[in-house]
């Protein structure tokens, strides 16, 4: 295919599956710029074969700026893959407001600007993948992730949108709903919890839930950061790639799980994980 750029761009390659990613992808002899809001995080990506940007996706000019060096140098950004997000824990009614936006801000806003901002070049050389970082919480909900898990369910209503608006201009978007994965991630999600008063023993579990999956035996169902970076890698070799693409068995049985069980019979099962706030 003459003239199509196949460059890649990773949005928060600094620790966990952006960095995996793009090492993976190097390796592979993919053309990939590593991005990260913090330029010196990523410097040791250079090395082995990505080139670096720095990348803001809560800042618009930093976005618009890493886009544009892509395209200068490629003609287009081929492979937009957007990782860059974070969990904020916590009963709703205990977190701030201007944590929520935050969290909307990182994990969705940032998600859909990039998309706007590299559609024009895919659809200019009719080829590009987007691929979507959601998660198995964009398809269920544990308590005291409610605003996590909305970012990520609006990822996937978004994505869904977005693979029927764009397919007829050679462009796939691409779901990857990894489960357990144990990266700085599950640290930063569990030490994210609200505050106290009458949910202080609810959110004091749902830290510990949270700090216990990533640690404990549960995580034998979980896996690393390169086992998305290989569906990634998948997903983007084949002709005609699936809308999701799963990852670790605690994401396949737990999506099965849900899919099963009416919303009451779902809330049990949770209720034998975590404490019911109000409930004396």
């Amino acid at each position: 295919m003459p003239d199509v750029s196949k460059a890649v761009l990773i949005t928060g390659c600094s620790t966990g599956i952006g960095r995996a990613t793009a090492e993976r992808l190097a390796a592979g002899g993919w053309k990939v710029y590593a991005t990260a809001r913090r330029l010196e995080s990523i410097a040791d990506l250079a090395a082995k074969g990505c080139e670096t940007l720095a990348l803001d996706v809560t800042d618009e000019a930093s976005m618009e700026a890493a886009v544009k060096h892509v395209e200068d140098a490629e003609g287009a950004v081929g492979v937009l893959i957007n990782n860059a997000g974070y969990s904020q824990s916590g009963a709703v009614e205990t977190v701030p407001m201007d944590e929520v936006r935050r969290q909307f801000e990182t994990n969705v806003f940032g998600l859909v600007r990039m998309c706007q901002l590299v559609l024009p070049g895919m659809r200019r050389q009719r080829w590009g993948r987007i691929v979507n970082l959601s998660s198995m919480g964009g398809r269920l909900v544990f308590p005291g992730g409610g605003l996590y898990h909305g970012t990520k369910y609006a990822v996937e209503a978004i994505s869904d949108a977005l693979r029927f608006e764009v397919r007829d201009f050679g462009v796939d978007v691409i779901l990857i709903e990894p489960g357990l994965i144990k990266t700085e991630f599950g640290e930063t999600a569990a030490k994210g919890t609200g505050g106290g008063g009458d949910y202080a023993a609810f959110n004091d579990a749902v830290a510990k839930a949270t700090a216990g999956a990533y640690e404990g035996p549960t995580m034998k169902l979980g896996g690393g950061p390169d086992d998305v970076a290989r569906k990634i890698e998948k997903a983007l070799g084949a002709r005609r790639p699936k809308a999701r693409y799963p990852v670790t068995a605690s994401a396949r049985l737990l999506l099965t799980q849900r899919a099963l069980l009416p919303d009451r019979g779902w809330d049990l099962f949770v209720g034998t994980q975590f404490p019911r706030p109000g409930k004396g």
